[in-house]
């Protein structure tokens, strides 16, 4: 194994039968920071053809407080966004590399960067997969009356997301043959009244192990789904915003309402838990949508911050220690989500960096 460019690089073995008695192509242990020169590259637009430049935001003059813990913009490289501020960001070195602007409205949930450098992405609205240079390869526009919050990447060629709705729809699209290959009716408070679309879903997982992972934001509860769509497990909490199922089989889901991240196992035990007020004050997130747990065991939560009243994120270690706090309302908005790219896994297999 060697380093080079801060990746580490895994040298296959002989490709089996050939004549040629050379090497594979070696694999990138952390494939994203391989492919993070597309978006500095000389061809990529300002602005590509179906982007709008978002409205400038209000909370660009709030201070940052002083002695944060961590590297501030620079702890990571990650890609970025928010509700409320419809710009995506691209971070390296504690610089912005790349942004993709929607435009006014409402808004960014979900979103992944693949290993070919495409960024998949919902908006509301729509749903959309983007090349580094800003070209739109799929967009699906969410028929009138619903709404997407939530999608996955299965392979290169498919992905998953659901339509909040009269009924909400669980789908898998194929987005080369333009197949549906899943569609399936989830469970809602009602079928009539149309003030319950918004709440119903956002963050929902297809599990490496064929499982669908629901939570249900304002039935408060998350359920496990088989291949056929019968329930196999589920658990109770006030306002599922996402739930994630790590290597080790425990789930952690992140409550919104509360405020709070919690790891439960198989048995539905809490086995790790995370509130604002475990926090020194100064670290404390005022809110939270979803998390991030990294390879090194350290989980980052994401917060709209109080709209430049707080931290956007702040990354503690297994036991509670603060390693990171991002507080910089001049250069990013709210982080309703963070992708580390400098984690080892590939994104589009299914729960493979999710740990």
């Amino acid at each position: 194994m060697l380093l080079t460019g801060g990746c580490l690089l895994l040298l296959s073995s002989l490709v089996a039968g050939a004549q040629t008695n050379q090497l594979a192509e070696p694999v990138l242990a952390t494939p994203l920071m391989g492919v993070l020169d597309r978006f500095t590259a000389a061809n990529v637009p300002v602005l590509g053809p179906a982007e709008t430049e978002v409205p400038s935001p209000k909370w660009t003059n709030a201070p940052t407080p002083p002695n944060l813990p961590g590297n501030g913009l620079a702890q990571h490289p990650m890609l970025y966004a928010g509700e409320s501020y419809n710009k995506l960001f691209i971070v390296r070195d504690g610089k912005i590399l790349w942004t993709y602007s929607t435009g006014g409205g409402f808004e960014y949930d979900d979103f992944w960067m693949l290993s070919n450098g495409n960024i998949l992405f919902t908006r509301m609205q729509y749903i959309a997969e983007v090349t580094p240079k800003k070209e739109v390869v799929w967009r699906y526009d969410a028929p009138p009356g619903r709404e997407i919050h939530a999608c996955q990447p299965i392979g290169l060629d498919k992905v998953l997301f659901v339509q909040n709705g009269l009924p909400p729809q669980l789908l898998v699209i194929n987005i080369k043959t333009k197949a549906v290959e899943v569609q399936h009716d989830l469970p809602c408070r009602s079928l009539t009244d149309p003030k319950t679309v918004h709440g119903q879903f956002r963050r929902v997982r297809y599990t490496a192990q064929g499982t669908y992972l629901v939570p249900f934001l304002t039935m408060g509860k998350v359920v496990e789904y088989d291949h056929d769509f019968k329930e196999i497990w589920s658990y109770d909490i006030k306002s599922p915003w996402a739930a994630i199922r790590l290597h080790n089989g425990n789930t952690l889901i992140t409550d919104e309402a509360d405020k709070l991240t919690r790891e439960v196992n198989p048995a539905k035990e809490t086995v790790w838990e995370l509130k604002p007020e475990d926090l020194p004050e100064a670290d404390r997130f005022r809110d939270s949508q979803t998390c991030t747990r990294l390879a090194n065991g350290n989980t980052i939560i994401c917060s709209r911050g109080g709209y430049g009243k707080g931290p956007q994120l702040v990354e503690v270690t297994p036991d509670k220690q603060v390693a990171w706090v991002l507080y910089d309302w001049a250069q990013v908005g709210p982080a309703t989500a963070v992708q580390v790219l400098d984690d080892p896994g590939v994104p589009e297999n299914p729960g493979e960096t999710e740990r």
